[in-house]
């Protein structure tokens, strides 16, 4: 619980006792306290691996995948790293509806054993225990132009596949669109937000964090007939903060994602839009 809110030893303890252990519940008890940095720490990698990744070279589509080792000695090991670069290709090759049916499948590389026997395979050789964690593979719509844009942290543990369209394959083509993607992609791994817009927010998350809020504002004593007006107020930072086109953008915090957008857009004479992304770190929830 300290790892994840970097709370003190004590309020850890305290928050535990009164949630009977509840890990959840006890980073909410600490955030209404005003004792957690949780929303912040939350995304913080606790395992070794490498997130294996690959744009095409058309660039329509992209994959993304998580394998996990027990450390980094193994993960910078040319085995390892040869088997990340086939699940690359497995995934980018064809269509799994979740992780059981990608273990389940033909290996790429060696159609006489499936993923999972080549894993094992894997596992007997280093001596260490691994799996496989998140994957994507991202494509772009049918009959739209525009890219599957990305990004790879230097580190490996960490990457960013986003769908942009705009009008026309011309301007898809523009080196000011690949440009912005580029720095789209590279924003969503900084930045981390939930969605592109407050419209693709869940729900359940926006009112779980107005409930916070709403208890944070109790605990500091604030009058019952405003408490509501503060929750309100706080949600809409929260969206900001967690919202793509809203938030700052990370080379230039004078201006938004939105403006940097519109401002590419104008650049190129056609509209452009993020329909989507996926942001794969090595071990975050």
């Amino acid at each position: 619980l300290r790892e994840k809110t970097a709370a003190g030893m004590m309020d850890c303890k305290k928050a535990l006792t009164e949630c009977d252990g509840d890990m959840e519940k006890a980073v909410d008890w600490l955030r209404q306290k005003g004792l957690s940095k949780a929303a912040k720490k939350a995304g913080r990698a606790t395992s070794e691996g490498l997130v294996g990744f690959e744009l095409a070279a058309d660039g329509k589509s992209g994959v993304a995948v998580e394998v996990k080792c027990e450390t980094d000695f193994v993960a910078r090991g040319d085995k390892f790293q040869g088997f990340v670069k086939d699940m690359v290709a497995q995934v980018a090759k064809g269509e799994y509806a979740d992780s059981e049916a990608l273990l389940a499948a033909p290996f790429v590389a060696d159609a006489s054993v499936t993923v999972k026997e080549a894993l094992d395979g894997v596992i007997a050789t280093t001596g260490e225990n691994m799996g496989l964690g998140k994957f994507a593979k991202m494509e772009l719509a049918a009959g739209k132009s525009g890219l599957i844009g990305g990004y790879l942290h230097s580190n490996g543990k960490l990457a960013v596949l986003v769908e942009m369209q705009t009008g026309s394959d011309a301007a898809a083509a523009s080196e000011a669109f690949h440009e912005v993607a580029k720095n789209v992609a590279m924003q969503i791994a900084a930045a981390s937000p939930l969605a592109v817009s407050a419209e693709g927010l869940n729900p359940e998350v926006v009112e779980h964090e107005r409930e916070v809020y709403r208890q944070k504002a109790r605990e500091e004593g604030k009058p019952e007939q405003i408490i509501e007006k503060i929750a309100e107020g706080a949600v809409k930072k929260f969206c900001k903060d967690v919202c793509l086109l809203d938030q700052l953008y990370i080379r230039d915090d004078k201006m938004t994602i939105s403006d940097l957008i519109k401002g590419a857009a104008k650049t190129i004479g056609e509209p452009i839009t993020v329909v989507r992304f996926v942001r794969i770190q090595l071990g975050a929830e």
